[in-house]
Formats: structure tokens, C-alpha cells, sequence
């Protein structure tokens, strides 16, 4: 699906057969729902999945898996860099928005990735594509919501983290180490300099 809004209806465009990168990332709700009218229409079953994809790594890629698992289409909703930074904060996302879609296409069983923007309504994507099956992690919803998604979707299916860490996590670990090293770093003759060096400039020296 090209940025321009023209619709490729062809299935041999999609991963099944290839790559094609930039043919299947979709910036529009109606595009990316004309598609899912023609594989519903030669009777495919459509699955959904969203999040940020920050930094891809083993569990990102095993939750894909098992979530192709339940169908015959995978779509993949990911989060604009300026939906990922009003929920995560300014440090965030480590990837930016263009390489998160393009690095998705690359993996086996995403068929279609999908940006999802700040302003758009809650649940736009979903009661767009209207998946016959829906995965989330039990984070994502509550027992309330997922009744509510239910009027949208088929089936919603909870799948536990498929790795022991997180991106959050990872980037914690990074953090502390840096400051660790950091830490050992700075020799008390170095913390003397500063300190005289900013006596200084209190002084006017």
C-alpha cells in the first residue's frame, strides 16, 4: 500500500510472495480497510495486533508468531513516535516511527503494518479492520474492555509476554549501567577539578 492512498488489492504484493517493503505499510484507515474487505471476501481470516515495537527483539518476534498462528492475514497496528512519547515519555521511542514500520515488514509473519496516529479515536483501527481475532497481552485490556472489543471483533485472544524482558526493562538495565560505569568513572581528582572549576566561575575568575 503506497503512502499516496492507492489501494493494491493484489495478494501476490504481500509478504507471502516477497518483501515489498513499502507495498505493506498503510497510512490510511481506508485503504487498510478496502484490503481487509478483499481477504475477507476470498474468505482469509484477519488477525490484529498493535503496539509500539520499540527495538525489536526475540519476544516481539514469538508474539507475532503465535499471533499468526490464529489466522490466515496478520495486520499490525504501530504507534506514531508522538503516540509513543505522550504514553512513554520524550525519551521514547528509541526507534523512530519510519524504521519501526519497515523493520516489522521484514519479519515472516506480518503481512501488513499500519501507522496509528496521536488524534486518532480510541479503538480506530480496530472497529476499522474489524479482525476476526484480535491479540493483546493482559496489560492492554481489562475484563470490561475486552467485553466492550468483542462487539468489534470475533475473538479476542490474551497471550502472555513471550520474553523475559521487556524494552522498558532493557532500557532500565542500559541505564543503570551507564550511570554505573559512569560512576566509576569519575575519580575524586576529576570531582576536585569540577568543583574548583565551577568555584571559579562563581567568583568570576
Amino acid at each position: 500500500m503506497a503512502k499516496n492512498g492507492n489501494t493494491i488489492l493484489n495478494l501476490n504484493k504481500l509478504a507471502i510472495n516477497g518483501s515489498n517493503s513499502k507495498d505493506r505499510i498503510v497510512y490510511s484507515h481506508k485503504d487498510i480497510k478496502d484490503f481487509v474487505v478483499h481477504c475477507k471476501g476470498l474468505g482469509l481470516k484477519v488477525v490484529l495486533v498493535q503496539g509500539t515495537w520499540d527495538m525489536v527483539h526475540i519476544g516481539h518476534a514469538r508474539y507475532l508468531e503465535e499471533a499468526k498462528r490464529a489466522g490466515d492475514i496478520l495486520i499490525v497496528g504501530v504507534d506514531s513516535d508522538k503516540k509513543v512519547r505522550h504514553r512513554k515519555g520524550p525519551d521514547r521511542p528509541v526507534v523512530p516511527q519510519d524504521e519501526r514500520l519497515e523493520m516489522l515488514t521484514h519479519l515472516r509473519p506480518v503481512d501488513l503494518v499500519v501507522l496509528k496516529e496521536l488524534n486518532d479515536p480510541k479503538w480506530a483501527l480496530i472497529k476499522t479492520v474489524q479482525p476476526d481475532v484480535l491479540i493483546a497481552i493482559q496489560e492492554n485490556y481489562t475484563r470490561e474492555q475486552v467485553r466492550k472489543l468483542k462487539e468489534h471483533c470475533k475473538v479476542v485472544k490474551i497471550l502472555p509476554r513471550q520474553a523475559t524482558t521487556s524494552t522498558s526493562a532493557k532500557l532500565r538495565l542500559l541505564q543503570i549501567n551507564v550511570a554505573q560505569k559512569l560512576g566509576k568513572a569519575i575519580t575524586p581528582k576529576l570531582v576536585h577539578t569540577i568543583e574548583s572549576a565551577l568555584e571559579d566561575l562563581k567568583n568570576g575568575k
